[in-house]
């Protein structure tokens, strides 16, 4: 682990003002170097030293989650890499020493956490109140990112589409250029359709991929379950105040994918009856290959798509169906 550089510096001084110490405070911790912590609790470095190998030794504290590496220039004017220590391993050592002063830095150290943690706070909750609302959705797909994978339901050519979906979005909206100021919206879409999807051709569609796929159990795939897959379809037509609620081509789309994996209205078959789909109905409105002839949207991150729909929660509807107009719109 290596603690940024950049980290906040505060100042300690002891009752007696005799000592003082430059304290790095990073990742909601405090972190001392070795010889800061002698110069703290009165004692040679050995002794300090030896005091945090018993810790480590006795597995009282796990060295790699207390020891960090910070780029030091020393008086020499060279850098070295200095490890650093957290307020666990300092207290740790304040016990052992049984040194006063160790219970005054104790005091202090978690009053000014305290503060620093209220502070950050205070300033994360007015600037997600102000910030741009594509940062938060992007987020919220990171996290849908890192639970899926977490949870292992994905390996391979599904984990590195996965990634590249999150990739390809933040370079789409030019997140490092425009990272304070602009937001997520649905944007270079196309709105006038050609071609409408119904529910007797879907079927047909249907039955051209069970006829051309190597389907197994093919007698079940396709077999609807209930009336689902017709509202799915009716779904991304639907009107609020005789205006369409998905006008553009992107946003239908979207939202096709979406439904009818999350409907899940066949027997068997409905991610790649929801891709296929997905990918008929965007080439029959002529939007499925860019000018150059590439697809906007690749295999690879077609499946991840799919699957990250599948495990997603109802809360995050908006955020897949933005993730995917954002990877098929005009600027792909």
């Amino acid at each position: 682990m290596a603690i940024n550089p950049i980290g906040e510096i505060v100042l300690y001084q002891t009752e007696d003002g005799k000592t003082r110490l430059d304290v790095r405070l990073e990742k909601e911790t405090i972190w001392l170097s070795l010889d800061q912590m002698a110069t703290l609790f009165g004692r040679d470095k050995s002794v300090i030293s030896r005091h945090l190998n018993n810790v480590f030794k006795s597995a009282e504290l796990l060295r790699g989650s207390v020891v960090a590496k910070n780029a030091t220039t020393a008086a020499d004017g060279k850098t070295y890499m200095v490890d650093y220590f957290s307020l666990d391993a300092i207290i740790s050592i304040g016990y052992r020493v049984n040194s006063k002063r160790g219970t005054q830095f104790r005091i202090w150290a978690t009053n000014v956490l305290k503060d620093h943690i209220l502070k950050g706070y205070s300033i994360n909750e007015k600037r997600l109140q102000e910030e741009n609302k594509k940062l938060r959705e992007l987020q919220q797909a990171v996290d849908l990112l890192g639970r899926i994978v977490g949870e292992r339901r994905l390996a391979g050519q599904e984990a590195e589409g996965l990634l590249k979906v999150v990739t390809d979005y933040a370079q789409a909206l030019q997140l490092l250029d425009d990272y304070d100021h602009s937001r997520l919206t649905i944007s270079d879409i196309t709105e006038q359709s050609r071609f409408t999807i119904t529910y007797e051709e879907a079927r047909k569609a249907i039955y051209r991929l069970a006829a051309t796929s190597d389907v197994t159990g093919s007698n079940l795939f396709g077999r609807e379950k209930d009336d689902s897959f017709k509202s799915s379809l009716g779904a991304i037509y639907q009107t609020f105040d005789g205006k369409e609620v998905y006008s553009s081509i992107e946003e239908k789309a979207a939202h096709l994918l979406y439904f009818i994996v999350k409907n899940h209205s066949f027997v068997d078959g409905n991610k790649r009856i929801a891709a296929s789909l997905f990918l008929w109905f965007l080439d029959a409105n002529g939007i499925l290959y860019r000018q150059d002839g590439g697809k906007r949207i690749g295999d690879n991150t077609l499946v991840a798509l799919t699957l990250m729909i599948a495990e997603s929660r109802p809360e995050e509807k908006e955020v897949m169906t933005k993730v995917i107009v954002n990877l098929i719109n005009k600027k792909n």
